[in-house]
């Protein structure tokens, strides 16, 4: 087999941070910078990647599901995998992007009905922050949401 070895090195770190160094071996073929690069990225897109079929294992428990048949289990797994995406959409969108209106994500009826569970109010006339909006649902998970907890992990989202 032959394999390309890549190795990536972060130049300028932050200040008082050792440098990243990536070996990275592939038996794709890279021979320009640009394909260099994209392996890299494709490397960096790893963890997501590793959060996602966690969400579908333990969240959506797809290795318990007991269909008798093919074609169930395939529509199980179209509506799990859209589910598992879902969740860790919220998740990096509400890290990334906490301050954008959560009706990039969620339809109107959808953070108006969490608004009113979560805060036995009517929901206000402008939408909240998908940040704002993604720590309300994971509280139905369990998220505390106190200063020191941070974002809420994809758990507390799919915990409902």
């Amino acid at each position: 087999m032959t394999v390309t070895a890549i190795l990536a090195r972060e130049e300028q770190p932050p200040a008082g941070e050792k440098p990243i160094e990536w070996r990275l071996l592939t038996n794709r073929s890279a021979e320009t910078l640009e394909t260099v690069v994209e392996l890299i990225d494709w490397y960096r897109r790893r963890w997501l990647i590793e959060i996602f079929f966690r969400i579908l294992k333990s969240g959506c428990r797809v290795e318990a599901l007991q269909l008798c048949s093919l074609e169930r289990l395939e529509r199980a797994l179209v509506i799990y995998l859209i589910i598992a995406w879902r969740i860790l959409h919220w998740v990096t969108w509400g890290r990334e992007c906490p301050d954008l209106p959560c009706e990039v994500i969620f339809d109107p009826e959808e953070w108006q009905a969490a608004w009113i569970v979560a805060r036995r109010t009517p929901p206000p006339d402008t939408p909240p922050p998908l940040g704002s909006m993604v720590r309300i649902i994971a509280g139905f998970g369990g998220f505390l949401g106190r200063k020191s907890d941070g974002h809420p992990g994809p758990k507390k989202l799919y915990k409902n």
